[in-house]
C-alpha cells in the first residue's frame, strides 16, 4: 500500500463531496436533519390529557384532590360535569381525554380511615394516551395519598412505591432519541453506497482500476473519507440530541465518538462488500433501505425490547449493526457507563466491519486488479 496513492483517493473523495451539495447534505447534515423529525414522530408521550371531572363530593378534600391532579399540567382541567351520561358524549367528540368521577361521601370515607374509590374513565382509543393517562392517574393518587392518607383509584392491600433509574420522568423522548441516532447516522452509509456505485455508472471506476491505485488502497481510501465525515455528522446529531431535545449526555463524548466511528465501520463495511455485486445506484438505495434502515425501525430494540436466547433473534436482530448503536447509544446517553461496559457490542461491531471489509478487499482483488 503506497501512502502518496491512499492520500490522493482521500482528496478525491473529499473534493467529490464537498463540490456536489447534496452529497455533502446527505454525509453530514442529513442525521442531525432525521433525527430531529423522526424524535417527534416516535415520540409516544403526550404533553397534556384534558380531564372532565363530576365532583359529587363537593368538599375542600374533594377539591384537594383535584388540584393535586392538575397542578403540573400532565392534566388539565376542560369541563366541570354533574351528569355521568355527559361524560361519553365528550369522549366520543374527542373534547376530553378522561372522564374523572368523585363519588359523594369521598370526604368522610378519608376521615374515616378507609379507601376511598373514585371511577376513571378513559378513551382507549388512542392506546399510548389512554396507558399514560392510567399511569398518571396512579402516581398522582398516590401522592394525594401521602398527603391524605386513604385514596387510591382502587382499594389495594399492598402499597408499591417506585424508583427508576436513569430516566426519571419516564420520557420518551430521552429513550427514542438516543436509539434514533442508529437509525439516522445510516445517512453516510447511504452515501457511500451511491458513491461506490455511482462511479461504476459513469465509467470512473474503469480508469481507477487502469491506474496503480490497488484494491486496498482504493476501498481503504473510500471508508476512511466518509468514516471521517460520518463523525462530522455524529457531532451534529448529538448536538441536536443534545441542546434541542435536552436529552441528558451522562457519558464520554470521545468514547461515543470512538463507537460511532465502529458503528461507521460495520456498516460501511457491509456496503463495501455490497458494492462489489452491485453496479447502479437505484440498486443501491433499494439494498440500503431494504437491509439496514426499514428492519433497524422494528428489530433493533428501538421501539420493544430485542428477545434474548433464541436463534431468530441472532439471524434478525442481532445481525444488524444497528441494534448494538442502540444499545449503545442509550447507555452512553442515559447511564454514563464507560467503555469497558461497552466492550461486546463494540467488539461485535468491530468483528463485523473487519470481517466485510476483509471480504471486500478479496473480491476487488478478483475483480479489479
Amino acid at each position: 500500500m503506497n501512502p502518496r496513492r491512499l492520500a490522493a483517493i482521500l482528496r478525491k473523495e473529499m473534493l467529490h463531496i464537498f463540490r456536489d451539495p447534496r452529497n455533502l447534505f446527505l454525509v453530514t447534515v442529513s442525521p442531525a436533519f432525521l433525527l430531529f423529525l423522526l424524535a417527534y414522530i416516535f415520540s409516544f408521550e403526550v404533553s397534556q390529557l384534558r380531564l372532565a371531572v363530576m365532583d359529587l363530593d363537593r368538599s375542600p378534600l374533594s377539591r384537594r384532590y383535584v388540584a393535586v391532579l392538575t397542578n403540573d399540567q400532565d392534566f388539565v382541567l376542560a369541563r366541570t360535569i354533574d351528569r355521568y351520561d355527559a361524560i361519553e358524549p365528550l369522549l366520543a367528540a374527542g373534547q376530553v381525554d378522561v372522564g374523572l368521577v368523585i363519588p359523594p361521601g369521598f370526604a368522610d370515607t378519608i376521615n374515616a380511615g378507609r379507601t376511598a374509590q373514585v371511577q376513571a374513565v378513559i378513551d382507549g382509543s388512542d392506546a399510548f394516551a389512554g396507558r399514560q393517562a392510567i399511569s398518571s392517574l396512579g402516581s398522582k393518587s398516590a401522592r394525594f395519598v401521602a398527603g391524605a392518607g386513604g385514596v387510591s383509584l382502587s382499594a389495594q392491600p399492598v402499597e408499591v412505591r417506585t424508583q427508576t433509574f436513569y430516566n426519571a420522568g419516564l420520557k420518551s423522548l430521552n429513550s427514542m432519541v438516543p436509539g434514533l441516532l442508529a437509525i439516522v447516522l445510516l445517512m453516510p452509509t447511504l452515501a457511500l453506497a451511491l458513491a461506490l456505485t455511482r462511479e461504476k455508472e459513469s465509467g470512473t471506476f474503469e480508469g481507477l482500476v487502469a491506474t496503480p491505485v490497488s484494491g486496498a488502497e482504493y476501498l481503504l481510501g473510500k471508508l476512511a473519507t466518509y468514516v471521517g465525515m460520518g463523525l462530522v455528522s455524529a457531532c451534529l446529531a448529538w448536538l441536536v440530541a443534545v441542546l434541542w431535545f435536552q436529552v441528558p449526555f451522562r457519558g464520554s463524548l470521545p468514547v461515543y465518538l470512538l463507537l460511532a466511528a465502529d458503528y461507521f465501520l460495520a456498516c460501511m463495511g457491509a456496503v463495501v462488500l455490497l458494492a462489489s455485486f452491485v453496479r447502479s445506484q437505484q440498486t443501491a438505495l433499494f439494498i440500503v433501505l431494504l437491509v439496514f434502515l426499514v428492519p433497524s425501525f422494528f428489530l433493533a430494540g428501538l421501539i420493544m425490547p430485542v428477545e434474548t436466547g433464541s436463534v431468530r433473534t441472532w439471524l434478525t436482530s442481532y445481525i444488524l449493526p444497528s441494534t448494538h448503536f442502540v444499545e449503545i447509544s442509550r447507555t452512553l446517553f442515559l447511564k454514563g457507563l464507560g467503555l469497558e461496559h461497552l466492550l461486546r457490542p463494540a467488539l461485535i461491531l468491530l468483528g463485523m466491519g473487519l470481517g466485510a471489509v476483509a471480504a471486500a478487499l478479496a473480491l476487488f482483488r478478483k475483480k479489479a486488479v
